[in-house]
């Protein structure tokens, strides 16, 4: 719980830099597209928060749980069905085929992000925070933590990022 409250002015910030933005929409747009923009807001917000919430959190393959542990397709598939109701296949490459693929420069606050870290595509996933961080279930004796994509370990790996439809 320690490691979660020092992340958290960095999830503020991120969650902050959202709503700015949808503030910022035309006050000529319809209420049904304001309405879609608010619900997408909120649900990039409740996920990040919940994601956040889990920071600390034991890895153990193949787990699904923040009660027994979790890996990274387990922490991801959680993390939505929790917070944006949205049910993910447990495995970081089946996770890869969903949503919209997207570009490391358009990555928002709550876009998925993959890497190849056992040598084969999209091995690995993790749940973009804004700033080049992400969170993720990482290994044994570290488990759920934010890291940063610049870190030369993770830009090398780097496979691609989606957009989930619940957070277009």
């Amino acid at each position: 719980m320690k490691t979660f409250f020092r992340y958290l002015p960095i999830a503020a910030l991120f969650l902050s830099t959202g709503l700015a933005v949808a503030a910022e929409e035309p006050a000529t747009e319809s209420i049904p597209q304001q309405s879609f923009v608010a619900s997408s807001i909120d649900k990039a917000h409740s996920t990040l928060n919940y994601a956040m919430s889990l920071v600390g959190i034991n890895y153990k393959f193949g787990g699904t749980s923040p009660e027994t542990g979790m890996d990274c397709s387990g922490f991801v598939s959680h993390v939505f069905r929790q917070a944006a109701d949205l049910v993910l296949p447990h495995n970081a490459k089946a996770i890869s085929m969903f949503g919209k693929k997207i570009t490391i420069s358009d990555l928002r606050p709550g876009d998925l992000v993959f890497y190849n870290t056992m040598r084969r595509t999209y091995s690995h996933v993790g749940i973009y925070l804004g700033d080049n961080k992400f969170v993720h279930a990482s290994v044994t004796g570290r488990g759920v933590e934010v890291v940063d994509m610049k870190e030369s370990y993770w830009a090398r790996r780097f496979n691609g990022a989606r957009r989930l439809p619940t957070l277009q």
